[in-house]
């Protein structure tokens, strides 16, 4: 097993830097959004796989030949109070290491769900004191305020859209469309999800400088996708006037709005003017075999760590 140990590190490190700046820095994505989300998921995903698989393999290099001989000798040790002669420190901090690392991930993962939830319901309770519905827009409330806001609030029994007068008085109809087909674009595919995955990642590895480029590149790709499904109800320029609209009126306005205050920073972090350009240029979607190769490359991420710890 020591080879599928390298051979899982060096994909690790891989997966770690070079790889990541390699997409966060390509022009496609923005070409082809959900392509890239999917890629993002992938690498993240595969990542974390050959980074725990690496320290398993090496751990069980002592017990068995195979992982699955490995495991079961270990399970025996563990149970007969001994150690294979074989076994040196190494190979148990190896061990111990990777149960700690993905006992960490996971239970950052559970806790940011949970929190999240925790604020999006207190949120909500907050929105419905202190707006009031939108006639004939089912799910939309209006929260009396003179800065200009939309942002969603997913739930798991109810979600809600929110504008705020500020913004409802900014627009035109056809632009307060075009936000609020943005704006439940996000809950219908779910989008707070993926980003509470990277958020998770991110706060669990706070001092992996991949982890903050990939929950910026995850972010802005996810309101990419919401913009096409916007521009699907109204015209490009439309929806570009709409973003530039609020992004330039908007500086002063709350933190915490959209999908956990992605919208209030779109000012900040180049997100708006991103989205309006790419609107404005009018740019080509990425081709069937493009957008084939990247599923390909995704699903061999996916696949090399499986391959590696069962097989090897």
């Amino acid at each position: 097993m020591l080879f599928a140990s390298v051979a899982l590190a060096a994909l690790a490190v891989l997966l770690a830097w070079p790889v990541p700046l390699v997409v966060a820095r390509a022009s496609w994505p923005s070409r082809a959004p959900g392509t890239a989300l999917v890629l993002w998921q992938a690498v993240a995903l595969a990542g974390g796989l050959s980074m725990i698989g690496s320290l398993v393999t090496y751990g069980l290099i002592p017990f068995g030949s195979t992982i699955f001989e490995g495991l079961s000798q270990l399970v025996h040790y563990f149970f007969a109070g001994t150690l294979p002669p074989a076994a040196n420190l190494a190979h148990i901090f190896a061990l111990c290491l990777a149960v700690l690392l993905a006992g960490h991930l996971l239970l950052n993962l559970g806790l940011t769900l949970v929190r999240t939830e925790r604020q999006r319901s207190r949120h909500l309770s907050l929105i419905n004191l202190l707006s009031a519905p939108m006639p004939d827009r089912p799910g939309t409330r209006v929260l009396d305020h003179p800065a200009p806001v939309a942002y969603c609030l997913p739930g798991m029994s109810r979600s809600v859209t929110v504008l705020s007068e500020g913004l409802v008085t900014l627009l035109d109809a056809d632009q307060l469309q075009a936000v609020i087909a943005h704006e439940r674009a996000h809950l219908r595919q779910r989008h707070h999800l993926v980003l509470v995955a990277f958020k998770s990642w991110h706060t669990a590895l706070p001092w992996f400088p991949i982890a903050n480029r990939a929950e910026t590149a995850v972010g802005l790709l996810v309101e990419m996708l919401a913009d096409d499904q916007a521009r699907r109800v109204v015209g490009d320029a439309t929806l570009a006037t709409a973003i530039a609209l609020v992004a330039s009126e908007g500086a002063d306005r709350p933190e915490g709005s959209t999908l956990e205050g992605l919208h209030a920073g779109d000012t900040a972090t180049g997100f708006a003017s991103q989205r309006v350009k790419r609107l404005v240029d009018h740019q080509e979607p990425l081709s069937a075999a493009a957008r084939a190769s990247v599923f390909a490359a995704a699903t061999l991420l996916l696949l090399a760590p499986t391959v590696l710890l069962v097989l090897i």
